[in-house]
């Protein structure tokens, strides 16, 4: 696609989570897109060099009143989604557990709060908006094309997420709309399990005054059961098809490229 269009494909490296990055896996990274007939500008984008960006971010949109300190835990916010008369049971977003706002009272004028886990107050953020994407690929139930929904979808059924997690100094919503931009991206190509967090993406773009990017969301490898493959279920990595055999080609038609 970049190719085509005389355009650059760019890599990033998503590492703010450090607890699970580690150097082996970023080298099998490198080896299997090579692999796959990818190259891309070196050095690439690290999202751990980054983070002044995001905390200059975070304080802006905390002065703005976007966004508020949370204190609640997964237990929390379960307990308080199943409440009575909150539903018996639980909305589920691209995030999980559709946050019920518990802290979103909490008075935001006050001084930044430093390692503190942020929400985006949604409600502020979406409500009585239109919002909309292109997609030039699919989206797990076959969406595609212009993707509409409006501020009250994303209050609904996504809820105020977190933009910056406790110890970590932002979240993969916020570095990926950054750096996005940063980046001058146009295109954004990535599995079709984000399709949903798009919306998200979406919204912050347009707290934030920025471009939208075109979105090409493309299948996933799953298993006989259908079950998508990832490594935290142990789950087989490129190399492992590259030694049975596999051609590029042919782990490229498994995600419809």
């Amino acid at each position: 696609m970049a190719r085509e269009t005389d355009g650059e494909f760019l890599l990033r490296i998503e590492d703010i989570d450090q607890s699970r990055a580690r150097p082996e896996w970023e080298a099998q990274i490198y080896e299997d897109l090579t692999w796959l007939g990818l190259d891309w500008p070196k050095p690439v984008m690290r999202q751990s060099d980054r983070l002044k960006e995001y905390h200059h971010t975070l304080r802006r949109l905390w002065d703005e009143g976007a966004i508020y300190q949370c204190s609640c835990n997964r237990k929390d916010i379960l307990a308080a989604a199943s409440a009575p008369q909150e539903g018996s049971t639980p909305i589920m977003g691209p995030d999980g557990i559709v946050y019920p706002g518990t802290c979103r009272t909490k008075a935001t004028d006050g001084p930044f709060p430093d390692n503190a886990a942020l929400r985006l107050n949604m409600m502020s953020a979406a409500a009585g908006q239109q919002f909309s994407f292109i997609e030039i690929g699919t989206g797990p139930n076959g969406e595609t094309g212009l993707i509409e929904f409006t501020g009250e979808d994303v209050i609904e059924t996504i809820g105020d997420v977190v933009v910056a997690r406790r110890d970590m100094g932002t979240s993969y919503h916020l570095s990926v709309v950054l750096d996005d931009n940063a980046q001058d991206i146009t295109h954004v190509v990535r599995g079709s399990d984000l399709f949903e967090a798009t919306k998200i993406h979406v919204v912050l773009q347009n707290l934030m005054g920025l471009q939208t990017p075109i979105y090409y969301h493309h299948e996933l490898i799953r298993d006989d059961a259908g079950k998508r493959l990832a490594k935290r279920d142990d789950a087989r990595a490129i190399a492992k098809y590259r030694e049975d055999g596999l051609t590029a080609a042919d782990v490229r038609m498994k995600v419809g490229l």
